[in-house]
C-alpha cells in the first residue's frame, strides 16, 4: 500500500525509472493503463490526469517522444471509452434490470436509473460524454452507462473522440509546458494531490446538487 501512494505522489520519477529501466516498452504500459483506466469498470482506481501531466513533462525533456506520447495517449482512452460503451451496451440493460432492489447495491442499478440515464444522455450527452473525462472515476463508468442507456453510437463516438482529444491535450500539454518549471518539479507530489482535487470538483458539484433536488 505505501509503494502504490509512493508510486502516485511521485510518478514523475517512477516514470523516468521506468523509461530507463524499459526503454520503448514504457508507451506499452501507459496505453495499457489509459486504456483499462477508461476502458474497463473494474479499474477506475488507476492513475490518469497525473500519468498524463507526467508523461507531458517528461516529453518536454526528450526523455519520451511527444508526439508518440500523445498520439498513444489519445488513442488509449478513445479506444477505452470505446470498449466500456459497448459493454454497456451488451450487458448493461441486464445489469440494471434486476428484480431485487434491496440493499444500497440493489437501489443503485434498478431500471428507474437506467431510464434516468437514458433521458440523461438525450438531452446532456455531449456535456456528459465530455466533461466526464475530467472527472476520475467518474469518466470510468460514463461510458458504461452511456451503452447501457442506449444512446446512439454515432453520437457517443462523436463525442468520445472529442473529449479524449480534450483530455490528452489539457493534460500532456499542462505537463509539457508546466512540469519542468522548477518549484512544479520539485512539489510534484503536491501537484498531483491538487490535480486529484480540482478533477473531483464537478462530481462534488453533482452530488451537491442531486441532494438539493431530492430535498
Amino acid at each position: 500500500m505505501n509503494y502504490i501512494i509512493d508510486l502516485f505522489l511521485h510518478l514523475d520519477v517512477h516514470l523516468a525509472d521506468f523509461v530507463a529501466h524499459y526503454g520503448t516498452l514504457v508507451y506499452a504500459g501507459l496505453f495499457a493503463v489509459i486504456f483499462a483506466e477508461t476502458g474497463l469498470v473494474v479499474a477506475p482506481f488507476l492513475p490518469g490526469d497525473s500519468l498524463l501531466f507526467a508523461a507531458g513533462a517528461l516529453a518536454a525533456t526528450g526523455t519520451l517522444d511527444p508526439t508518440l506520447t500523445t498520439v498513444l495517449i489519445a488513442a488509449a482512452a478513445i479506444l477505452g471509452n470505446s470498449v466500456n460503451y459497448t459493454i454497456g451496451r451488451a450487458v448493461g440493460p441486464r445489469v440494471f434490470s434486476s428484480t431485487d432492489t434491496s440493499g444500497w447495491v440493489g437501489s443503485l442499478l434498478n431500471r428507474k436509473h437506467l431510464e434516468r440515464a437514458h433521458e440523461v444522455f438525450e438531452k446532456h450527452g455531449a456535456m456528459a460524454v465530455i466533461s466526464s473525462r475530467f472527472a476520475p472515476i467518474i469518466r470510468t463508468f460514463v461510458p458504461f452507462v452511456a451503452g447501457a442507456a442506449a444512446m446512439p453510437a454515432p453520437k457517443f463516438m462523436t463525442y468520445n473522440v472529442i473529449g479524449g482529444l480534450a483530455w490528452t491535450a489539457v493534460c500532456v500539454g499542462a505537463g509539457f509546458v508546466f512540469g519542468n518549471v522548477p518549484i512544479v518539479k520539485n512539489n510534484f507530489s503536491i501537484i498531483a494531490l491538487g490535480i486529484v482535487a480540482v478533477s473531483f470538483i464537478p462530481v462534488v458539484m453533482e452530488v451537491i446538487k442531486q441532494r438539493s433536488s431530492s430535498r
